[in-house]
């Protein structure tokens, strides 16, 4: 058996193999010591077996021993292999015709703290970890009900990862979760390292550059996904959540939106709108309207900007091009220095370069305020890859801009929302309610109406149950705000 063991884990220091002398025999004990609890193996474990006395001592005895049940024994080396891989330890008596799996798995996980990257003022206060436990227990704690349903599920040829698909019975059509279940069956790959990494892969269409799945790191997001018909899945080892069906419109919804009252919300959605057209839209206006179109620019405005592009040598989309480069670069350096360090490159560098570019005269004054101001917009995005694709689709635009002026601009924008029409989001259309319209949805989309006219669950999802509360209920509502 130790021989077939070294064939088949080569190479491998963690494998331990203890040898327990019974009166009745010798036990051997395989496990491997990264991934097991040692406490447990020699507090609990190994006292227990060698307490056993008798002549004989046969495997039922030491089930009874140490507590395990028949479904716990292993007849095969694949399954001993498994056994060890998840974490196990592997009880085998001389001469006995199978083993035991016995579970003393080692849990590293960082304790649930804060979110990082959707922080909110309001609203819970934690995150998801790189434990598939904990995140189902996070999820448990909220939706204390024999409704919630979820299914594992093992990919990765290489490197077996594990993968838990969640739902709400009766309520998440089941055309939703067969579409998620059989697109992560079929997949077949080395590993999936991290939830992003399978969203590329179970996407609708590979060539769409927006996010057709939400990428989540916030319990209570996903909490109120399941309740209106969406499916989650989670995979070992990523703090994120996976969400769809979504809409390009969901997007642009936080989740502190749900918890402000409907005006704020409806402020700050519409906030984030025009910021994703200025960060699209305002240098490659600027590009046009100083290579083609100066007769739309103000006289007062044009003097000013004639003396701020005196010096410049270069033609407009020359420069947009090069500050939007440096705008990223800046970006880029800043993340990946180490935080205080980044926050520094940042402030500082976007200062000293701004202003030297300027006295430098390779750019004008205005044209720093309009990249920064699209900067600025494009971090507005709740959703981090939202925000980095509108990015990239601004160069193109620009360049656009610098051929043909407002026709280029008017041809991207077009070929964008074209591009937006033809998606979906797990079968469903990206841009509902706004095509298909269904009214009924546009109460949670651009604005956010009151709470009282959320009785009836998102139609996109095509929930089982379409109430969130009775009509009667709403009508109660109704009478207590009057």
């Amino acid at each position: 058996m130790e021989q077939s063991f070294q064939r088949w884990v080569s190479n491998t220091a963690d494998l331990k193999i203890d040898h327990i002398e019974t009166d009745g025999g010798v036990i051997r004990l395989y496990y491997l010591s990264t991934l097991t609890d040692q406490k447990v193996i020699y507090q609990y474990l190994i006292p227990r077996l060698q307490g056993m006395n008798g002549s004989t001592i046969t495997m039922p005895e030491i089930e009874r021993e140490i507590g395990v049940s028949e479904e716990q024994r292993i007849f095969d080396e694949n399954q001993i292999i498994d056994c060890l891989l998840s974490g196990g330890a592997y009880i085998q008596l001389e001469q006995a015709e199978y083993g035991i799996y016995f579970p003393v798995k080692n849990t590293v996980s960082r304790q649930v703290s804060p979110p990082e990257n959707e922080t909110n003022i309001l609203g819970p206060q934690n995150s998801f970890v790189e434990s598939l436990e904990i995140n189902l227990a996070l999820i448990r704690k909220y939706i204390r009900s024999p409704r919630l349903f979820h299914e594992r599920m093992i990919v990765g040829e290489t490197a077996p990862t594990e993968i838990a698909l969640v739902y709400m019975d009766g309520i998440t059509d089941e055309e939703n979760v067969q579409t998620v279940r059989q697109r992560i069956h079929d997949l077949m790959v080395d590993s999936v390292i991290d939830a992003s990494m399978l969203v590329q892969y179970i996407k609708d269409k590979e060539f769409c550059v927006f996010p057709q799945l939400v990428l989540t790191e916030r319990p209570d997001r996903a909490v109120a996904g399941l309740l209106q018909g969406q499916v989650v899945v989670f995979v070992q080892g990523s703090p994120l959540a996976i969400l769809g069906p979504v809409t390009f419109i969901q997007l642009f919804q936080a989740t502190e939106d749900s918890y402000f009252r409907w005006s704020i919300s409806t402020f700050l959605r519409l906030l984030r709108f025009l910021a994703m057209f200025l960060a699209l839209l305002l240098t490659p206006a600027y590009v046009a309207a100083l290579t083609y179109h100066y007769e739309i620019i103000p006289a007062d405005l044009l003097i000013s900007l004639a003396q701020s592009r005196s010096r410049v040598p270069f033609p407009p989309l020359f420069e947009a091009i090069m500050l939007e480069g440096i705008i990223e670069l800046l970006r880029e350096a800043g993340a990946r220095l180490p935080t205080k360090i980044g926050q520094t490159i940042g402030i500082v560098g976007g200062i000293v370069i701004g202003q030297a570019i300027v006295q430098a005269g390779f750019t004008s004054n205005i044209l720093i305020i309009i990249v920064a101001l699209g900067a600025l917009s494009s971090f507005s995005s709740p959703n981090y890859i939202l925000g980095a694709v509108i990015r990239v689709l601004r160069f193109p635009i620009i360049l656009l801009a610098g051929f043909w002026g407002g026709f280029g601009i008017a041809v991207g924008v077009s070929f964008l929302l074209t591009h937006l029409l033809r998606q979906t989001s797990l079968g469903r259309p990206y841009l509902h309610p706004v095509y298909p319209l269904r009214f009924a949805d546009l109460k949670d989309s651009f604005i956010r109406a009151p709470i009282q006219f959320f009785g009836m669950r998102p139609q996109l999802y095509r929930p089982k149950d379409d109430y969130r509360f009775s009509p009667r209920k709403a009508e109660q509502m109704d009478d207590i705000d009057e």
